[in-house]
């Protein structure tokens, strides 16, 4: 008995068993949450539907404030007036109800409480679905919204939307890469050394799905040797990702250099089941006109700036809305030349 006591690995079953206790906490966990969260859509869609008529109803009002003090004395501050009112406006802003479920899973109510003041549904429904995507906390949605996530990705889309839809929300433009405490002066290398050393943040500011492989990927053309900054692999869009780092404006000479990586990345180390590689030009600042001009979205390669410092928030908002603003004005441009 004393021998099979000792050949028992007490440690490592106990281990096993609180693994099993944890998870099951969690899934119940996320249950709840699931379904309160479904809940609060639910009375809201009623109270909207059948007593405010969709906002129309003045006196539907005066009944909501009855309403929320019976309901708040039955079943406590949860269904309080001011939460109510939020439950009738997530009902309003996410009315698709085949998203519901899977939002509802992987969310929590205040994870929908952070979303509401934004004014435009689109950004909502953008930092729900990422939020729910990349696992983000409240932190990190609250970070992400900060540093305009959804007017980025927007600016980039800009890019892709026409030849290649299949990339949209890939990427994002400019990339804020303030993280890597970068000075006045720098060099090539230190850009390339810094996002290294700070490689989870870059990817979290990259995006989920990225994952990195090489630096300096060696290719021989010609007997001649090229290098590649950085090389990653997106496991959402099966693709090679070349990535190279510019410190000046976007030259047109760098699309030529940006599709000889692509072709070879193509021969030689795309693999069965894999898609054609797309590349990435990070450039301290962008020729707009150049990059329209060259067409670079047609052959996958998307092109954008890079900032190492953070603008305050009223800077940053000004400095998206005007390249957006562009952004929307060249589409409207080449739509009516076609």
């Amino acid at each position: 008995m004393g021998e099979e006591l000792t050949q028992f690995n007490h440690h490592k079953f106990f281990d096993e068993l609180s693994g099993l206790i944890d998870q099951s906490k969690q899934k119940l966990t996320f249950a709840a949450n699931s379904t309160l969260t479904l809940l609060f859509w639910n009375l809201g869609k009623r109270i909207n539907e059948e007593v405010l008529h969709n906002n129309r109803a003045e006196y539907g009002k005066r009944i909501l404030e009855v309403i929320s003090v019976q309901l708040e004395n039955k079943y406590g501050r949860n269904f309080n007036e001011k939460n109510i009112r939020r439950m009738v406006r997530f009902s309003q802003d996410f009315s698709d109800v085949n998203i519901l479920p899977t939002l509802s899973a992987k969310l929590s109510w205040s994870h929908f409480i952070e979303l509401f003041p934004l004014k435009s549904k689109e950004a909502k429904l953008y930092y729900a679905n990422k939020a729910a995507e990349e696992v983000w906390g409240i932190r990190e949605l609250r970070n992400q919204m900060a540093r305009k996530s959804f007017e980025r990705n927007e600016i980039a889309n800009t890019q892709m939307s026409t030849f290649k839809p299949d990339l949209l929300n890939t990427f994002k433009d400019p990339y804020i890469l303030d993280f890597l405490n970068l000075k006045n002066t720098y060099l090539e290398q230190d850009l390339e050394r810094a996002i290294l050393q700070e490689l989870e943040t870059f990817i979290l500011e990259l995006g989920k799905g990225f994952a990195f492989m090489e630096r300096q990927k060696r290719m021989i053309i010609d007997g001649d040797d090229f290098y590649l900054d950085l090389l990653f692999y997106n496991r959402k869009l099966k693709r090679l990702v070349a990535i190279e780092l510019k410190l000046g404006k976007f030259e047109a000479a760098h699309k030529g250099q940006m599709e000889l990586y692509l072709k070879w990345l193509s021969k030689y180390e795309k693999t069965e089941g894999e898609k054609e590689p797309i590349g990435l030009i990070l450039c301290a600042e962008s020729n707009k006109e150049q990059i329209e001009l060259l067409e670079l979205h047609k052959d996958g390669i998307m092109v954008a700036e890079y900032w190492t410092e953070m603008p305050s928030k009223l800077e940053l908002q000004q400095k998206l809305h005007q390249l957006l603003t562009e952004a929307k004005e060249r589409i409207a441009r080449n739509t009516l030349n076609v």
